[in-house]
Parts: structure tokens; sequence; C-alpha cells
């Protein structure tokens, strides 16, 4: 092994991990917005509403966010143009891929954790003579969002894992800086052994922040020694 291609690669792949952190952290904070409404619309009782989120939600879990991101970076010029202007841009396509993957997955997992709240709660709200948004808003939600973060947690971790195809089109992130090393020193191994440590320590640091936001959020549901 040559340490010495790792020493001089440090900085790329520094500028590779804040690349895969933000693009990642921006398309999971955006992607949680467009997931809340999506599971409410699911478990709605209007076709007119619960159609078009399933065929979304479908749609997006069925199909490899690989060709995701390539009908996005290949075919959005087919319906409007995006020559110079900055939508065209592969960090762009990029984070738009990832938050329609990651709110599709969201939302089944958010729709599963409403799904299974105790009708105890939501008879509780009712009797207190809340209205159904007041429901939502104050039980439902809050209570829901709680439950789903050990299944949350895991599609973090797939986010992450899944951002390495952004590396496919011209961005640097931690694959792509792998890629690029790989290319200039002639050493695959090195240069991808480096990114798999920096994906295993992000990887530590999201599950370590779960298991502290679970210790704190379901101490509830933790059975009273």
């Amino acid at each position: 092994m040559d340490f010495s291609v790792i020493l001089q690669s440090l900085p790329l792949y520094f500028s590779g991990l804040w690349t895969t952190v933000w693009l990642v952290g921006l398309s999971l904070v955006i992607g949680l917005a467009v997931a809340i409404p999506l599971a409410i619309a699911r478990n709605s009782s209007l076709w007119v509403i619960w159609l078009p989120a399933w065929c979304y939600i479908y749609f997006f879990r069925g199909t490899p966010l690989l060709v995701q991101l390539y009908l996005i970076y290949y075919g959005m010029d087919q319906f409007f143009p995006v020559k110079d202007t900055w939508w065209e841009h592969a960090w762009f396509c990029a984070l738009v891929a990832f938050i329609l993957n990651t709110s599709a997955y969201t939302a089944e997992i958010i729709r599963g954790a409403i799904n299974g709240l105790s009708k105890g709660e939501i008879e509780a709200a009712k009797a207190y003579g809340m209205s159904p948004w007041l429901t939502y808003r104050r039980i439902v939600l809050p209570s829901a969002l709680r439950r789903a973060l050990p299944a949350y947690s895991n599609e973090v971790i797939f986010m992450l894992h899944g951002s390495a195809v952004a590396g496919i089109v011209t961005i640097l992130d931690l694959t792509g800086t792998a890629r690029l090393v790989s290319s200039r020193y002639y050493a695959p191994f090195e240069a991808f052994l480096v990114a798999g440590l920096f994906y295993l320590l992000l990887t530590f640091l999201i599950l370590w922040c779960f298991k502290r936001a679970e210790k704190r959020f379901l101490a509830y549901l933790r059975p009273i020694s």
C-alpha cells in the first residue's frame, strides 16, 4: 500500500467529504419536508388525494436512484431549456434526484408510523374536542415522527451510501474524489479504501446521533423497571 498517495490526496478527500455531507444533508432536510404531506395524503380516504401520492411513491421506490439521476441529468433539457442556467449544474440535478428518492421512502416510513399509532391517543384527542388538523399537529405527527426514528436512521444511511452515484455525473464527492485519485495515481485500492473509511466514519456518526435521539425521544416507550 502506498501511503504517500493517501497523504497527498487528503485535501481532495476532505473537499469531497464536505460535498457529500452538504448534498446528502440538504436532500434529507428538504426530502423530509416533502415526505410529511405525502404521507398524510397517502393515508387519505379520497382517491384524488391518495392516488397521486401513491404513484409518486411507487415510481421513486420502484426505480433505481442511478436511473432517476440519469433521467434528470440528461433529460431536463427535453422539457425546458437549461443551458446557461444554475439548474443545469450536476450538483442541482443530483440534489433533485436525491430529494425525490428520499422523500418517497421517508413518506412510507412516516405513513407506517402513523398507521401504527395507538387508537387510544387519537380517541383521547377527539375526547378533548380537537379538530382533525389539530389532532394531526399535536398528537399524530409528533408521535409518528418519534416512532419513525429507528426506521428513518436506515433511510439516512441508505441515502448516504446511495449518494455515491453523484460521482458518475462529474460531482467530486467522496466517490468522485476516489475515482479522480485512482486515475491520477493509478492506485485504485488506496483511493477507494480511503473513501470507504470516510463513509464508515459518517455512518458511525449518523448511528450515534440517532441512538442519542432515540434515547431521548423514545424514552416513554421503554418499560418501567
